[in-house]
């Protein structure tokens, strides 16, 4: 069967978002153009990663190009509104491709279903026939900046960290491996 390609090339919207409570949220990137939706799931890793290599990629831009590229987003640039519902998944990314298309100006980020195979970097940021499904977003420097700024809020939202082993707290208790199992109990008067 031949691959799906989803191609946004002037998205009206483009976040990424979480489904769920802290310490078990699903996280998505929604792609939004007119009434077409695109939703794919992946880790938060991944939108950690993938918010990073935006910022050092319009670094390289501007530095290699001197493309106009904002050092950083404006406050009521960033979409603050949630996921657009019904949140359906198209696939789950299991690879993830980054360039710049220097004819539009634009950031691409591509985003490959996860497949059995290995895949090979031919198929990332290209049009053959065969390979995984993909969904190609293009971003102008603000948007992505935009983009990046919003994906860091979203993965530093979960659960508050433990001050002394940094580990997330969960709401039914946590063991801090730096206690070594000891807790102090308040002596009796």
């Amino acid at each position: 069967m031949p691959r799906v390609i989803h191609v946004f090339r002037q998205p009206d919207r483009f976040v990424a978002g979480t489904v769920g409570e802290p310490g078990d949220r699903s996280f998505y990137l929604q792609a939004t153009e007119s009434a077409r939706r695109v939703s794919v799931l992946l880790e938060k890793a991944q939108v950690s990663v993938l918010s990073e290599r935006i910022g050092t990629l319009l670094e390289e831009v501007s530095r290699r190009f001197g493309a106009d590229v904002p050092p950083t987003t404006p406050e009521n640039e960033v979409d603050t509104s949630p996921l657009e519902v019904p949140v359906e998944e198209e696939f789950r990314v299991g690879t993830m491709g980054l360039g710049w298309d220097a004819e539009s100006k634009s950031v691409v980020v591509e985003l490959l279903a996860v497949t059995e195979e290995e895949v090979d970097e031919s198929v990332v940021l290209d049009d053959t026939d065969e390979g995984p499904d993909a969904l190609r977003v293009f971003l102008s420097p603000e948007r992505a900046r935009a983009f990046a700024t919003r994906a860091e809020r979203v993965v530093s939202a979960g659960r508050r960290l433990c001050p002394l082993c940094t580990q997330p707290l969960d709401a039914a208790g946590h063991v801090c491996p730096r206690q070594n199992g000891f807790r102090r109990v308040a002596a009796e008067p």
